[in-house]
């Protein structure tokens, strides 16, 4: 640890808006006083924002207004100024085309709200998937002191007496209509119990895998990650890390100096030892690149190749949320991996602490749901990147969450041209296909569709279903749900759209899949490639203003992190001019 904080008292940013007697300065404070702030609020302490991605719109964060409240009692009882400010929320199970295209929109509305604003630090109230990696990055491009607190996941889901797990149960679920296992009237039954209480997902989807990235990288309290969202010590996880950003400013703790190299090496093997979502790939990519640290997709597969999952929770394993939280949590993972050598215990973290102090001495109360280390649900548990002529600049596959007859394949291409193409031909029994083949599914990826929707874990044709299987190969430029699961291969990189090899391959193609060799090749001559790719040609579009525009012009690689290639960086957090 070589962080030194810095000597208080000492002036702050905030005080550039509300230190002085000038008319700026009582511009900016008399009008703070119409919310009935006393004067002395303004005397040089800390002012405190609260980003808050609450949204009725968004329902994992629908509760994220009580929990900000908690997060005020702790920043007004450490001395501080609390101040909360809305912004774009991306709710990931109502927003289309899909709320991946906004979360650069939402981290550009973060950036700009903290550095035009007068904060010295600032609590991030996430959840839904793309909030926390949007806040996450938005803050990292202004580097002011920055904490995360996350809104926890749901309750179980109860139905017939078993445990329903958000997102997981209702892919499952549908391939049992369609396979005739399950009647529409059942699923509808179901449905009621799938999402009982405030919250996020209660699997290892994508919110949960942030929260816990979030934790691995140091940017939230230890235990954060796994409290459930109506857990009375969720509350108290907002207070106390109110309490714990007013202490940061003062010592000028921030992002550049918490999420370093070292920091995402942590949450890469941590990403394998939960069976995290392959979503967690692309939002690192895209954090690192703010905190202009030079991570790559090779990262991903040197770094998680050897992490066993230990982790049983759906969608790799059988237990939820809850279970892993009275397991003990992430701290508990953490130690784990302290104590296997696959962990640098001396990461700092947003309690001035470095994580091996923080983890020193945890306990895993449920060997059954968080496993050991030599017993894990697989030895191979981190996210593998592919590549060959099919993705030159690669593709991933969860392991965890794949079959394992699979993950040695040769098989007969069914090309979906797009998602609407799948959606016209799937349920067709004159389909040609068998459970032998590789279904692609073409221009889904960040410019095709455009967002790269959660759409590549591709249901499976009603005729394969009725026989019994219920997997196969799927190979797309999308994402698919941290709920989802199935051999999936996902971020197929140069994307379709903009020509990768993916666009120009035809059913009837044959393609080699070998996990183990990261290999992923279609079968056609050098020649025969050059000569598609030659006659390829993109796909107009009506598109000429507004923020779609926006992103089709600028937005990168799945490989890259998807973000703009205008906001890599850190822009800091330079006062502008006053104008009044």
């Amino acid at each position: 640890m070589t962080f030194k904080p810095a000597e208080w008292p000492r002036k702050l940013r905030s005080q550039e808006w509300y230190g002085g007697t000038s008319r700026d300065n009582i511009y900016h404070r008399s009008w703070m006083k119409n919310q009935g702030l006393p004067a002395d609020l303004f005397d040089g302490r800390p002012v405190i924002g609260i980003c808050n991605t609450w949204s009725e719109l968004t329902p994992c964060n629908a509760h994220l207004r009580d929990l900000a409240e908690r997060v005020k009692h702790g920043i007004y009882e450490a001395g501080g100024l609390p101040l909360e400010f809305p912004v774009f929320s991306p709710g990931e199970s109502s927003l289309r085309p899909t709320a991946m295209m906004y979360r650069n929109m939402c981290a550009m509305d973060v950036e700009e709200a903290l550095r035009g604003n007068p904060l010295d630090g600032v609590v991030l109230m996430v959840g839904c998937d793309k909030t926390t990696p949007a806040l996450l990055m938005g803050a990292a491009s202004v580097d002011i002191p920055a904490i995360i607190v996350t809104g926890g996941p749901m309750l179980n889901g109860k139905w017939r007496g078993t445990d329903v797990g958000s997102g997981t149960a209702l892919w499952q679920m549908s391939e049992a209509v369609k396979s005739g296992d399950m009647t529409q009237d059942e699923f509808l039954e179901a449905e009621q119990s799938m999402s009982r209480s405030p919250g996020s997902c209660n699997t290892m989807g994508t919110a949960s895998t942030m929260a816990s990235m979030a934790e691995a990288l140091g940017m939230a309290l230890s235990g954060n990650a796994a409290i459930p969202a109506v857990d009375s010590r969720r509350r108290v996880m907002a207070h106390v890390t109110g309490r714990r950003i007013v202490d940061m400013v003062k010592d000028d703790l921030k992002p550049s100096d918490i999420m370093t190299r070292k920091a995402f090496e942590n949450a890469i093997r941590t990403n394998g030892a939960i069976g995290g979502s392959t979503n967690a790939v692309i939002h690192l990519l895209a954090i690192a690149g703010r905190v202009e640290v030079d991570l790559t997709l090779d990262d991903w597969d040197v770094l998680g190749r050897d992490i066993p999952t230990i982790v049983d929770l759906m969608p790799s394993g059988k237990y939820l949320m809850e279970e892993f939280f009275y397991a003990g949590g992430l701290p508990v993972v953490l130690k784990s991996l302290l104590d296997g050598g696959k962990l640098h215990g001396d990461a700092l973290t947003v309690s001035g602490r470095t994580i091996s102090e923080e983890i020193a001495g945890v306990r895993n109360w449920n060997d059954k749901v968080i496993l050991p280390m030599d017993k894990g649900l697989t030895q191979q548990g981190g996210i593998a990147v592919l590549r060959g002529n099919l993705a030159p600049n690669g593709a991933v596959i969860k392991p965890s969450a794949a079959s394992p007859h699979l993950m040695k394949h040769r098989g007969r291409a069914v090309v979906f041209e797009d998602i609407d193409d799948y959606k016209a031909r799937i349920n067709d029994d004159a389909l040609d296909i068998d459970e032998t083949c590789i279904m692609v599914l073409k221009n889904c990826g960040p410019r095709g569709y455009p967002g790269m929707a959660e759409v590549g874990n591709m249901g499976l044709p009603p005729k394969i279903l009725k026989k019994g299987i219920t997997d196969m190969i799927r190979i797309s430029d999308a994402r698919m749900s941290g709920t989802a699961y199935g051999t999936v291969i996902l971020h197929t990189a140069p994307e379709a759209a903009i020509g990768g090899p993916l666009a120009v391959v035809r059913s009837g193609d044959m393609i080699d899949l070998d996990v183990e060799a990261r290999y992923l090749h279609l079968d056609i001559s050098d020649q025969e490639l050059e000569k598609r790719l030659a006659e390829w040609q993109p796909a107009d579009t009506d598109v000429t203003g507004g923020y779609e525009y926006l992103f089709r012009t600028h937005v990168q690689g799945a490989d890259q992190g998807a973000d703009f290639d205008f906001l890599i960086g850190c822009r800091g957090k330079a006062v502008g001019r006053d104008s009044h």
